[in-house]
């Protein structure tokens, strides 16, 4: 059984094990890991191409939005990116969507989100939008 397949499988307890090599098979996309491992082991290797620069002065107003049902990426995981960010001068704000997990911008319920994230840019933008 390929990787992929074994771990959509320990993904998706709550499904077959037929289900889960449907879903595997009718929508895994197959991707380059090595982003993906530099990204997850930036807090641990100094040099990583993924390093973030929390003290940046220029940077803007950050949401960050999370899920409290998203076993992906944790409200802990969230959270300490939001705990590193607010030392930053910029606005720095951390949004906990209730009964979400971690499809939240895609699921049934992403109008949600998405008036989330509008309230917030809404706040720091005094551009209106032209109807042509």
């Amino acid at each position: 059984m390929p990787l992929g397949q074994r771990l959509v499988l320990a993904a998706t307890p709550h499904v077959s094990d037929d289900e889960a090599k449907e879903l595997y098979l009718g929508y895994s996309v197959p991707g380059a890991g090595e982003p993906l491992f530099q990204a997850a082991s930036a807090n641990l290797n100094p040099w990583s191409e993924a390093q973030v620069d929390s003290t940046n002065p220029e940077r803007g107003p950050m949401l960050i939005i999370s899920a409290d049902s998203d076993h992906t990426v944790p409200w802990a995981i969230a959270n300490a990116a939001y705990e590193k960010q607010k030392r930053n001068k910029g606005v720095t704000e951390i949004v906990k969507m209730q009964g979400r997990g971690h499809s939240l911008t895609i699921d049934a319920g992403w109008r949600e989100v998405a008036e989330k994230a509008l309230e917030f840019v809404g706040r720091f933008t005094t551009l209106t939008a032209r109807i042509a």
